[in-house]
């Protein structure tokens, strides 16, 4: 699919994907926020917060290898399709059952999975899919547009987005993100061309699994990388799974409103967008191993900062540095593993990595909430910026500086 277009220019048909990316994830921002608001309406309790949490990020531990096997099996754009036709179908059920009276915790739960399970076959797919769309040489520039718009619109405009939306009625915060996704379904429509890879032979799916695992793991670069981010992930995702009970409500350590935690979230995507433009000129200037380990002390803030103040504007400052962070850590390292994996093997040795690397997500909601429960919330943050920092002796050392 790639051309001899100009290393500035990505085409018409990657815009249409990052246009589709961008609707997709601020439906997806919207969700994100919609679930945790609206759950708290029916439960105050750290331990079923924390489990709609673990169940939302389950499907990566579950079902991201076979996930991964389906994006090198099929068309890689009709996975995306028939995964965001689900996630658009789901959430418009759930709208008609909330203003049915119907709505429960245990409803959001079953939701939460469906909506985990779609996410990761389009996730899987849609980085398999970039470098048939732009080719390997531009991939750093791609990925960066790519986070800037998936970012802003999952962290940014998604969450007070969903604030006000769940302000206005939980019939209206689940109908919105649906329609969202609709639209995103047509402008992914019209990308054109088959992004099915040439396979050498007939294999099982076992076999398929074990060959994309065998490859990250016998990757001593990609091994390291999928270990640190699990560990990323499992401190962040303790850390905003509790967050919501930290921040909102009079009863609250932050007694923020619904608005206001939207707004706060969106503060790490405003990072985000700011380092997705300067992440390539990042890597040139402080090499690939510093780059990282800043991401990681700026990710340690981020874990950390609940657990020494309540302040809202101390907070954000800190959220958008830890935002910053984050993309330059994805666009490097993402840009690095679809540049080592050929075509026909990314979406499997991109869901083993994610196996580890998104795994851990379930697990951290789940410690978040145990650990709430029995010492308090602060020393869920404070634990989660100790894991973080630890990341450091991890950072490979053979890129140089």
């Amino acid at each position: 699919m790639c051309d001899s277009r100009s290393m500035t220019s990505l085409g018409t048909v990657y815009w249409r994907l990052w246009s589709s990316s961008g609707l997709s994830n601020l439906a997806d921002g919207i969700v994100k926020v919609a679930l945790g608001l609206v759950a708290i309406q029916f439960t105050r309790s750290p331990a079923l917060i924390a489990g709609l949490a673990f169940v939302s990020s389950l499907p990566w531990l579950l079902f991201a290898l076979h996930a991964g096997v389906l994006a090198d099996r099929v068309d890689r754009r009709r996975a995306m399709l028939t995964a965001n036709v689900f996630r658009a179908g789901l959430l418009g059920a759930l709208a008609m059952a909330i203003a049915l009276g119907f709505g429960s915790i245990w409803l959001l739960y079953v939701v939460a999975l469906g909506l985990g399970i779609a996410e990761t076959v389009h996730d899987t797919a849609a980085q398999a899919i970039l470098p048939q769309i732009v080719g390997r040489d531009r991939l750093t520039r791609a990925n960066s547009r790519l986070y800037a718009a998936e970012l802003t619109a999952n962290e940014f405009a998604g969450p007070p987005l969903g604030g006000v939306l769940v302000a206005a009625g939980a019939f209206t915060a689940f109908a919105a993100p649906s329609a969202l996704w609709i639209v995103a379904i047509v402008a992914l429509f019209f990308v054109p061309g088959s992004f099915r890879t040439v396979r050498a032979r007939e294999t099982s799916v076992r076999e398929d699994l074990v060959e994309g695992l065998r490859f990250v793991w016998e990757n001593r670069i990609l091994r390291i990388l999928a270990i640190m981010v699990g560990g990323f992930n499992f401190a962040t995702s303790a850390v905003i799974t509790i967050f919501v009970l930290y921040a909102v409500g009079p009863s609250s350590a932050m007694g923020l409103t619904e608005q206001t935690y939207g707004f706060l979230l969106s503060t790490i995507a405003l990072g985000s967008f700011a380092a997705s433009f300067a992440a390539e000129r990042i890597e040139l200037a402080l090499g690939r191993t510093r780059a990282l380990i800043l991401s990681l002390f700026t990710g340690a803030a981020l874990a950390g900062i609940p657990a020494v103040t309540t302040n809202p504007y101390v907070i954000g400052a800190v959220f958008f540095l830890g935002g910053a962070g984050v993309v330059v850590w994805n666009v490097i390292v993402v840009s690095l593993r679809q540049r080592i994996i050929s075509d026909y093997l990314l979406g499997r040795a991109t869901s083993g990595h994610r196996l580890v690397a998104w795994g851990t997500r379930p697990l951290g909601a789940m410690a978040a909430g145990l650990l709430a429960e029995g010492v308090g919330l602060r020393s869920v943050f404070a634990g989660a910026a100790a894991v973080i920092l630890a990341l450091v002796l991890l950072t490979p050392r053979e890129w140089g500086s």
